[in-house]
Order: C-alpha cells, then sequence, then structure tokens
C-alpha cells in the first residue's frame, strides 16, 4: 500500500504542476499578442527612419554625423546583449548569450578591449560569473519594455562613441520571426549606416526636396533618435520573442505532464490490482487452510 500511496503522490504532484503550465501558457499567449502587436508597429518605423537617413546622408554635405564616421583605430568593443528576467523559456535566452560569446571570441584580436552593456536579468547572472569586469552597465527589463530605457541606454553609449572612447557597437538579441521561431541576431548600432538602395531599386533624390533649416540639421536631429529607435526595437523583437518561446515552452511542458499522469495512473491501476489480486489470493488461501 505504501507503493499505492507514492504514486498517488505523485500523480497530485504532477497535476498541480500542470496547472501552473497550463496558467503560465496561457499568460504568456496574452502577452505574446500584445507584444506582437508592438514591435509590428515599431518596425515599419525604424525602416522608414533608416531609409531617410539613407536619403538625407547622400546628398553632398560637407559635414557628416559623429555617429556616422567609421573610426580608423579599432581599440573599443561594446556589445548590448538583451535577454529576458526569467526562465522557463526554453532556449530562449541561451542562444542570444551563446552568439555574444561567439562575437567576443571571434573579435577578440580585433580591438584591444571589449566591454558589455547588459540589457535583462538572464544576461547579467552569466556575464557576471563569466566576464565581470567587461561589464559597464547591467540592468533588468523590468516588465514591459518602455522606450525611456532604450533612450538612456542607447544616448550613453552615443555619448561615448562620438567621444572617441568606443569604435564598435553591436546589438545582440532575439528576433521574433513567428511563434515558434526567434533567432538570435548581430546588428551593428554604431557606426550607424544607413542602408544601401538597392540595385535597381527607386530611389528619392534629396536634392529634388527643400531641408530646413539644412541636411546637416537635419542628421544631428534624425541620426541620435535613429540610434535610440535601433535599441528600442530590439528589445521589442526581444520581448516578443520571449513571450512565444515561453509560450512554446510551457505547452510542451503540458503535454509532458499529461503524458506522465497517463503513465503514473497506469501504473497505479497495475498496482492496485495486484494488490487486490494479491489480498483475494490470501483470503482464498486462508480459507483453504480451514478447511
Amino acid at each position: 500500500m505504501a507503493n499505492l500511496r507514492d504514486i498517488k503522490r505523485r500523480i497530485v504532484s504532477v497535476q498541480s504542476t500542470q496547472k501552473i503550465t497550463s496558467a503560465m501558457k496561457m499568460v504568456a499567449a496574452a502577452k505574446l499578442r500584445r507584444a506582437q502587436e508592438a514591435i509590428e508597429n515599431a518596425r515599419p518605423y525604424a525602416t522608414r527612419m533608416r531609409s531617410t537617413l539613407e536619403e538625407v546622408s547622400k546628398g553632398s554635405l560637407d559635414e557628416g554625423h559623429p555617429l556616422l564616421d567609421v573610426h580608423d583605430e579599432r581599440k573599443s568593443l561594446e556589445l548590448i546583449v538583451i535577454t529576458s528576467d526569467r526562465g522557463l523559456a526554453g532556449a530562449f535566452n541561451s542562444a542570444v548569450l551563446k552568439e555574444a560569446d561567439a562575437l567576443l571570441a571571434e573579435r577578440e584580436g580585433e580591438f584591444e578591449k571589449g566591454g558589455l552593456t547588459l540589457l535583462g536579468k538572464k544576461a547579467g547572472e552569466y556575464f557576471s560569473r563569466r566576464r565581470p569586469s567587461q561589464i559597464n552597465h547591467s540592468a533588468p527589463i523590468d516588465g514591459d519594455v518602455d522606450y525611456p530605457q532604450a533612450a538612456d541606454v542607447a544616448r550613453e553609449l552615443a555619448r561615448r562613441y562620438a567621444s572617441g572612447d568606443l569604435d564598435e557597437v553591436v546589438l545582440i538579441f532575439s528576433e521574433f520571426v513567428s511563434t515558434m521561431t526567434q533567432k538570435p541576431v548581430r546588428a551593428q548600432l554604431l557606426p550607424f549606416t544607413p542602408p544601401e538602395a538597392e540595385e535597381g531599386a527607386e530611389s528619392e533624390d534629396v536634392g529634388g526636396y527643400e531641408i530646413e533649416p539644412d541636411p546637416e540639421a537635419l542628421l544631428k536631429a534624425l541620426v541620435p533618435k535613429a540610434v535610440e529607435i535601433e535599441v528600442f526595437r530590439a528589445l521589442l523583437e526581444n520581448q516578443a520573442g520571449e513571450h512565444a518561446a515561453r509560450m512554446t515552452a510551457m505547452e510542451a511542458a503540458t503535454k509532458n505532464t499529461e503524458e506522465l499522469i497517463e503513465k503514473l495512473t497506469l501504473e497505479y491501476n497495475r498496482a492496485r490490482q495486484a494488490a487486490i489480486t494479491g489480498e483475494l489470493v490470501e483470503i482464498v488461501t486462508g480459507a483453504q487452510a480451514l478447511e
């Protein structure tokens, strides 16, 4: 009977886990809908911002912008690594962290030093054990992504780049592709490079526009804003990917608990049947002994 009690206790425990994973799946699904809508709204804005900068910067300008300048010396590389604050999302965070490690290993001989700006508790926990001396900034996401957090990070890195303290800044985050697919990506943030016009694509000529007060002033206003938008977009991509990964992981966990409950129930019934059969055998044996 002790065996029966143990099996019954395990069934109850797995059923409790199933309730938790099922609830987490529903919460992640609800958050995913909002996060997916946010990133789908942000993508066209970021794309148009880059194309506008491409149109303006391709004109003949006497002066560009310090965030567009490529530094000849390659002394300092800064990585912005974005993860989630919480786990239970499958390989979502580990894929981004592996990508960051791979990039640091690849560029180790190219730069004299490498720094880390970490957004998300998982990134902070990971690199605080492996590269604590390289961490320049580490902060949690603290709930839903907001623009001020992205803008603060972008402004500080832009300031350091313009002053010559940094020579390149790279974003590493998880891009939301679909509910089932999130992929770690690398994106150069600084020097900020507007996209080149595709071959054969129609491109508007900035010379046909009257820019007031002048192109240099427009670049001065748009480039820092574009850098902030890129960081904000990366945070939104990562947020949508996190909720999708967690929903998928919790769905798989719920299915696993269903299979385990079914297996344990079958084991319980077999043990119960064996116990009843043993009791019947004892009764029959006892009755035969009395005859």
